[in-house]
């Protein structure tokens, strides 16, 4: 799957990588330190919130919490109206 800017794409593949082989070779033989990709993964985040400020995807939305609060069941605003 590709990110949601093009040109991060190459750095989502890397840091996937980077998680998968972690999981893989440590996470499940008992060692919980993910800091191992945590470099890769900054740098991804960064590329990540340009993109979407270059698409006008507004960051509070993003971080806003729904599961268990009464805006779980409401329709999205882009959807109420159609």
């Amino acid at each position: 799957m590709n990110s949601i800017g093009e040109e991060c794409t190459e750095l989502k593949k890397k840091y996937d990588d980077c998680f998968n082989s972690w999981f893989s070779e440590r996470f499940l033989k008992g060692d919980h330190d993910d800091s191992v990709c945590a470099g890769i993964f900054k740098i991804y985040q960064e590329c990540v919130k340009k993109a979407m400020k270059q698409q006008n995807i507004d960051f509070k939305e993003i971080d806003k919490d729904v599961l268990g609060t009464e805006s779980e069941f409401k329709v999205p605003p882009s959807e109420a109206h159609s």
